[in-house]
C-alpha cells in the first residue's frame, strides 16, 4: 500500500477549505498573486543547472469570475511522453478565465529536463512519478516533485495527468483510475475515453500522494512516446472538457449521451513473443479478441520458422507494441479482460467515432512524427 503523508498534507496557507476560493479573491501560487477572471503564466524555481541559470516549473493559471475548484491538468511527467503537452496546449486556447467557475491550472511539462533530452528519466536517472513528495534540498527529482506537490497538488482539488505509451509502444486512450472510489468512476465516465482501468496506486508516485491528500485523480494513459496523433488529442482536450463540465466549472453538455459508455477493467496482461524475429501483426490497440485469437506471427530474418502469437484471454487490446523487430519475450500486446469483448468492441468504435467527430477547436492538428516535435 502506498505510504500515507499526512505530515506533508496538512498546510496552513492552502489547506482544503481554501481549495475552493470566494469569487472576487486573488490565486496565489508561486509568489505570484493572479486577480479573478485573469490568466497568468507563473515559472516557479525549482533548482539551479549545471550552466548557473534557474530551471523552472511553468504554470498557466486561468482563474476564473465565479469561485469553484482548483483543477490541475499536467503532461510529460515522463518528458518522452508529450502527447500531454499537446492536448494542453489546445485546452489553453480553448480555456479562458471568463467561461470558468474556479480555477484552472495547466502545466504543459512536469519534467522539462526529460523533455529537453527526449527521454523518460532526469539527468540524475530517476523517474520523477516515483520521487513523490520529494523535498526541497534533495535530488534533482526530489527538488521537482516537492515544487509540483507543494505548489500545484495541495492547492487542488482534483487533478488529471496525461502519460503515454513507452517508445515503440502505443497505448489505446484509456483512463486509470484507483479502485474502490466512486466519485473516481463518475469522472472517468465523464471523461469518455474508451476504457477505464482500475489499476493499483504505486508508491512515490504522483497519483498516490495525491489520493493521500484527498485529491482525487485521473491519469490518463494514451498514444506514444515521442509522438502526437490525432485520436490521443481529441480524447484528451474533449475529455478535460467533459469532466470540468461534469463538475460545474465551465457550462457546457458534459457529452456522455454522445460519447457512450466505456469499457471498464481491473485485470489486465501481457502477451509476450516466444522468440526473436520479426512480427506481422494482424490486430491492433482497441480489437476485441478471445483466448486463442491471432495476434500476429514472427519468423527469423527470411521468415522461416514461424510462430503464431495468440491472445492468452478474452479481452480488449489496450496497448500493442509498434516496432516489428523483437527479441524473445518482448511484451507486443496489453489485454484487458472484460466481459463481452465483442460488445466492447462495438463500443469501443462508436467512442472513437465520437471523439473523432467532435473537435472543440475546428480542423485537428495534422500527425506528427518526432522529427517535427522539436
Amino acid at each position: 500500500m502506498p505510504r500515507r503523508h499526512d505530515h506533508y498534507c496538512a498546510n496552513e496557507r492552502h489547506g482544503a477549505d481554501d481549495r475552493t476560493r470566494m469569487e472576487t479573491s486573488d490565486f496565489e501560487i508561486g509568489g505570484t498573486f493572479v486577480a479573478a477572471g485573469t490568466t497568468a503564466d507563473v515559472m516557479i524555481p525549482v533548482t539551479t543547472m549545471a550552466t548557473g541559470f534557474e530551471s523552472v516549473l511553468s504554470v498557466r493559471v486561468l482563474h476564473g469570475t465565479k469561485p469553484g475548484p482548483v483543477v490541475f491538468v499536467s503532461g510529460a511527467i515522463h518528458g518522452d511522453e508529450i502527447i500531454g503537452t499537446a492536448i494542453i496546449q489546445r485546452l489553453a486556447k480553448h480555456l479562458s478565465p471568463e467561461m470558468i467557475s474556479g480555477t484552472v491550472l495547466l502545466v504543459p511539462v512536469s519534467n522539462i529536463f526529460g523533455f529537453l533530452n527526449k527521454t523518460r528519466y532526469l539527468p540524475d536517472r530517476r523517474d520523477l512519478n516515483r520521487s513523490f513528495p520529494g523535498s526541497a534540498g534533495g535530488s534533482l527529482a526530489s527538488q521537482f516533485a516537492y515544487a509540483f506537490f507543494s505548489e500545484v497538488i495541495q492547492r487542488s482539488k482534483l487533478g488529471i495527468d496525461i502519460h503515454s505509451a513507452a517508445v515503440h509502444r502505443y497505448n489505446l486512450p484509456q483512463i486509470r483510475i484507483a479502485s474502490g472510489s466512486p466519485y473516481l468512476v463518475e469522472l472517468a465516465m465523464a471523461f469518455g475515453a474508451p476504457v477505464i482501468i482500475e489499476s493499483p496506486l504505486r508508491d512515490g508516485s504522483m497519483r498516490a500522494l495525491a489520493q493521500s491528500c484527498d485529491v482525487p485523480m485521473l491519469l490518463m494513459e494514451t498514444g506514444e512516446a515521442l509522438r502526437f496523433d490525432r485520436l490521443s488529442i481529441e480524447a484528451g482536450v474533449g475529455g478535460v472538457l467533459r469532466v470540468l463540465a461534469h463538475i460545474g466549472m465551465i457550462e457546457a453538455d458534459d457529452g456522455l449521451s454522445v460519447v457512450g459508455i466505456p469499457s471498464r477493467a481491473n485485470k489486465s496482461s501481457w502477451v509476450r513473443s516466444p522468440r526473436g524475429g520479426v512480427t506481422h501483426r494482424v490486430r491492433k490497440s482497441g480489437d476485441p479478441v478471445r483466448a486463442g485469437d491471432l495476434l500476429a506471427t514472427v519468423g527469423g530474418l527470411f521468415g522461416e520458422d514461424a510462430q503464431d502469437i495468440v491472445a492468452t484471454t478474452d479481452g480488449i487490446i489496450i496497448g500493442h507494441a509498434t516496432l516489428p523487430v523483437v527479441h524473445q519475450g518482448d511484451a507486443l500486446f496489453h489485454i484487458a479482460q472484460v466481459a463481452h469483448p465483442e460488445r466492447a468492441g462495438e463500443r469501443i468504435d462508436t467512442i472513437t467515432e465520437a471523439i473523432l467527430a467532435s473537435d472543440p477547436d475546428g480542423p485537428a492538428e495534422p500527425l506528427l512524427d518526432e522529427d517535427e516535435v522539436i
